[in-house]
């Protein structure tokens, strides 16, 4: 059995969100929802995520989890929004702990800063498996992208975060920190063992060229045309190419404000005394 899947475009991030359900029972994970953040006036509002609610309420799903494909860095997560809203439980990789440590280090963030992963719900590990109704979801640990990348397999379906995009736009990049282009290189393998039948989800697509927006792709048609990683592709190889062309990206505009939300589980920073939310920008 197969679940049912729904996309939501967020346009401002070229974010895909997706509901997943289980025909039978009706319960559903949402994975990598987004916030509306306008970044010049420093506004947050939930348009995107009231559109997912609203979707929900109207086919009477019941939402379980609120999964999180890693900490992104180029939206907030709109995670700890919809579940005050939904009552679903927050889940992330393991590696989210080497992130937060890193980034509490960047942004000097107050002692009291857990960076043990409290803030989620659960954490997952490789090979873990998330009940959904009938279905089940199972985990796989995908890093290279960040350390705390994973990727959620349900039934045929794979929902694989910033691993691989649509193959005319190749892959994710591995100089973050925690990145490794070697680590991506094994974690998309793992990805194409799943058989080439297997439907691909990708988190973002910049539509290169203009073209219309896609966000569906699978195993065989990514092995065939990805254009950094096929299925004749090297180790070696791709790792030239990942880390050349890392050599020439600009920061993510929305990294900072993104990753202080986000290794938070969508929660904003504590008000200060003036009942004011502040995030930080380190200047170099």
């Amino acid at each position: 059995m197969q679940p049912i899947v729904k996309a939501f475009y967020h346009h401002n991030s070229s974010t895909l969100t997706y509901l997943v359900t289980d025909p039978t029972t009706r319960i559903s994970a949402i994975i990598d929802p987004a916030l509306d953040f306008d970044l010049p006036s420093g506004k947050i509002t939930t348009t995107s995520a009231d559109e997912i609610i609203a979707h929900v309420h109207a086919e009477q799903l019941t939402v379980k989890w609120l999964l999180e494909t890693h900490a992104h860095a180029d939206h907030l997560s709109a995670a700890d929004y919809l579940k005050q809203q939904l009552g679903a439980k927050t889940a992330i990789g393991e590696g989210i702990r080497f992130v937060q440590k890193t980034f509490k280090t960047v942004f000097n963030l107050p002692s009291g800063f857990a960076t043990d992963g409290s803030q989620f719900d659960t954490l997952l590990n490789d090979g873990d498996t998330l009940p959904l109704g009938e279905l089940s979801i199972a985990v796989l640990a995908t890093p290279g992208h960040t350390s705390d990348c994973v990727t959620y397999v349900i039934g045929q379906q794979a929902f694989i975060g910033d691993t691989l995009f649509m193959p005319d736009s190749g892959t994710s990049r591995c100089d973050f920190p925690g990145g490794d282009a070697g680590l991506l290189y094994d974690s998309i393998r793992k990805i194409y063992a799943l058989g080439d039948e297997t439907v691909l989800w990708i988190c973002h697509d910049y539509q290169p060229d203009g073209r219309e927006l896609a966000y569906r792709t699978t195993v065989a048609e990514q092995k065939a045309n990805n254009r950094h990683l096929s299925d004749k592709t090297s180790r070696t190889q791709f790792v030239d190419i990942r880390q050349g062309r890392d050599s020439t990206l600009n920061v993510p505009k929305l990294l900072y404000p993104a990753v202080q939300v986000n290794i938070r589980a969508g929660q904003l920073p504590e008000p200060e005394d003036n009942q004011v939310a502040y995030l930080k920008l380190p200047l170099s």
